[in-house]
C-alpha cells in the first residue's frame, strides 16, 4: 500500500490522478470498448473514443491550469508566545487567462500545527489574490518552512493535479513577558551600578580615564599627561601609563545559564523571566546586556529578543562568561560559588533537584530561589534575599 500510495502521490506531482468522477468515465469507456469489440457496433466505438479524447484533455488542462502563477510570502512580523502569528500570501498570474477553482496548502512546522489551507475561486488574468490566515503559538522558538502546494482539478474536474512551489517563510516566537510594575532585582543592580559610575566619576582627573594597567616606552604624540614621572626617573626615560578604562559597572548583564542539563519546564520558565526582566530593565535603565553560552553577549533589544526566542540547554560553550558583576540564572547551585563579586542570581529549586546539592546561602552573593510551582510573576517582584 506504501508503494502504491508513493506512485500515485508522484503520479500527481508531476502529472496527473484520475479524481472519482475521472475514475466513473474510464469505466464507462473500458465498457463502451469492450462492448464494441463484442458487437462491432460503430457507435459503441465512437462513444468509447469521445471518452478517450475527455479523459487526455481533462488530464492535461490541470497540470497547464498551474502554470505561471507567483507565489510571494510577505515577511512575518515577530510575536510572543500565546499571540497568533499573521500570515501572508500573494498569488500573481501573470498570464492573459484567468485561474480559476485551486486548492492552497501551506506546510507549516509540526510545532506550529497542520497546514494551512484554502480555496481559490478565481484569480484573474493579470491580476493577484492575496491570503491572509492566522496561526496561533503556543511556544517560543525559531520557524522556518518552505513547501507550498496548489492543487486543482480545473475545468473539467476528472482529474486532479498539484504542484509544489519554494516559498521560504520564517517566523520569530518571543518568549512571553511578564509585565512587571517593580522588581527588586534589578532595581538593586542598577543601584549598584550607579554607585560605582558615581565612584568613578568621583576620581580624581588624572586618573578619570582609568587605571594604570602597565608602563611603556614613549612614543611619539603621547600625551605628556600620561607620563609616569617617577618611573620616567628611575629608568632615565619617559614611561608611559596604558590606562585600564573603567567600562563594567555601567551597564546591566543578565545571563542564563545555558550550559547546564536544566529540567526543560525550569528551562522555558527561565527564559520567560530573562525576557521579563530584559524588559523591566531596558524601561528603567540605559544599558541593558544579555549573555548565554551560545551567543555571547548581545546588546541590542531585537538581538536579545531573537537570543531568547532560540537559546536552547544544554548548549556548547562557544563565548566565554563576563567577567563583570551578573544577574545570573540557574539551576545547578554550584555555579553560585564562582560569579564575580557584586552579582547577583536566581536559583531554579523545587522537588526536581536533589537535596543533596549545596545550598546557595553561603555564596558571597546576594539572590533568592525560584520554585516551579508558584507563580513566576510574583517571585519576580519579590525581595532578594542577602
Amino acid at each position: 500500500m506504501k508503494l502504491v500510495s508513493r506512485f500515485t502521490h508522484w503520479l500527481e506531482m508531476h502529472w496527473a490522478i484520475p479524481a472519482y468522477a475521472g475514475w466513473v468515465l474510464l469505466g464507462l469507456t473500458l465498457f463502451f470498448l469492450l462492448a464494441a469489440a463484442n458487437t462491432l457496433a460503430g457507435w459503441l466505438y465512437v462513444l468509447s473514443g469521445l471518452g478517450f479524447a475527455l479523459l487526455g484533455i481533462a488530464a492535461v488542462l490541470p497540470g497547464r491550469s498551474l502554470r505561471g502563477i507567483a507565489i510571494q510570502r510577505q515577511p512575518l512580523y515577530p510575536v510572543s508566545a500565546g499571540d497568533s502569528l499573521t500570515v501572508t500570501l500573494t498569488f500573481n498570474n501573470p498570464t492573459p487567462a484567468p485561474k480559476s477553482l485551486l486548492m492552497v496548502q501551506d506546510h507549516l512546522p509540526a510545532a506550529l500545527g497542520s497546514a494551512a489551507k484554502s480555496a481559490i475561486e478565481v484569480i484573474p488574468a493579470h491580476d493577484s489574490y492575496t491570503w491572509t490566515y492566522a496561526v496561533p503559538t503556543r511556544q517560543r522558538g525559531v520557524y522556518r518552512w518552505q513547501q507550498l502546494s496548489l492543487r486543482t482539478a480545473a475545468p473539467l474536474g476528472l482529474f486532479w493535479s498539484c504542484r509544489q512551489s519554494r516559498v521560504p517563510g520564517k517566523a520569530m516566537v518571543y518568549p512571553t513577558v511578564l509585565p512587571l510594575s517593580h522588581c527588586p532585582l534589578i532595581d538593586q543592580a542598577g543601584c549598584d551600578r550607579e554607585r560605582q559610575m558615581q565612584y568613578q566619576t568621583a576620581l580624581p582627573q588624572a586618573s578619570s580615564e582609568g587605571a594604570t594597567r602597565s608602563l611603556r616606552p614613549y612614543r611619539w604624540g603621547d600625551p605628556l599627561r600620561l607620563v609616569h614621572w617617577r618611573s620616567s626617573a628611575r629608568y632615565n626615560e619617559l614611561r608611559i601609563r596604558e590606562l585600564e578604562i573603567f567600562t563594567s559597572g555601567q551597564q546591566i548583564v543578565i545571563a542564563l545559564d545555558s550550559l547546564f542539563r536544566w529540567h526543560p519546564d525550569d528551562f522555558e520558565q527561565a527564559v520567560i523571566a530573562a525576557a521579563s526582566l530584559y524588559t523591566y530593565a531596558h524601561q528603567h535603565y540605559p544599558a541593558v546586556q544579555l549573555w548565554t553560552a551560545g551567543s555571547g553577549i548581545q546588546q541590542t533589544p531585537t538581538a536579545i529578543l531573537e537570543t531568547l526566542a532560540q537559546v536552547q540547554l544544554a548548549e556548547d560553550r562557544h563565548h566565554a562568561m563576563p567577567r563583570t558583576p551578573v544577574i545570573w540564572m540557574t539551576q545547578n547551585p554550584e555555579s553560585l560559588t564562582t560569579l564575580p563579586q557584586g552579582s547577583l542570581w536566581l536559583l531554579w529549586s523545587g522537588q526536581r533537584l536533589s537535596s543533596a546539592m549545596p545550598s546557595p546561602v553561603n555564596t558571597p552573593t546576594a539572590g533568592r530561589w525560584i520554585y516551579p510551582e508558584q507563580p513566576l510573576h510574583s517571585q519576580l517582584q519579590a525581595p532578594v534575599t542577602t
